[in-house]
């Protein structure tokens, strides 16, 4: 299965478009790891007007034997995320909130915030991330030109 990922696009349609018309457009399911709306982080007036919810903290799934733990990560530190990661014996750890790109991994453990498409910090480009979860592999692609920035294997 391929997956998208993407997060922190605080209402950037144009973010959005060119995401879903370059990288995200050939995956199976786009996982979004908050800060959705155009506010600094998503809150619970903005959950007052929508028909669907913003506001889980964290998403728990399994997806062809890849166990996979979302949030938005705006409370933690990356050295909490390795330990929610062991905790929890989690193959990948998706977080947003930083606005930066990043793809680390710890014994069997993977870390991946997809950057921002709409809002990347500083001298950041704006990215997504695609999991391939036959292949096993994360990659960071860029929504400007689908060039691949980072890839890496996970392991399990």
């Amino acid at each position: 299965m391929k997956l998208g990922i993407i997060s922190d696009t605080h209402g950037g349609l144009k973010g959005w478009e060119r995401a879903l018309a370059g990288p995200l457009s050939q995956v199976d399911l786009i996982l979004h790891a908050g800060d959705l709306l155009y506010r600094n982080c998503d809150a619970e007036v903005d959950q007052l007007l929508l028909d669907y919810p913003i506001q889980s903290p964290y998403v728990y799934i399994h997806i062809d034997n890849l166990a996979i733990l979302m949030l938005h990560g705006h409370e933690l530190e990356v050295e909490d995320m390795w330990v929610l990661g062991d905790r929890y014996k989690i193959n990948l750890l998706i977080s947003g909130h930083t606005h930066l790109y990043k793809l680390l991994q710890k014994g069997p453990l993977t870390l991946i915030n997809p950057g921002s498409p709409s809002l990347p910090k500083g001298e950041e480009i704006p990215t997504v991330a695609l999991l391939d979860t036959e292949q096993l592999t994360v990659a960071i692609v860029r929504i400007d030109t689908n060039a691949w920035v980072k890839e890496m294997r996970i392991i399990l």
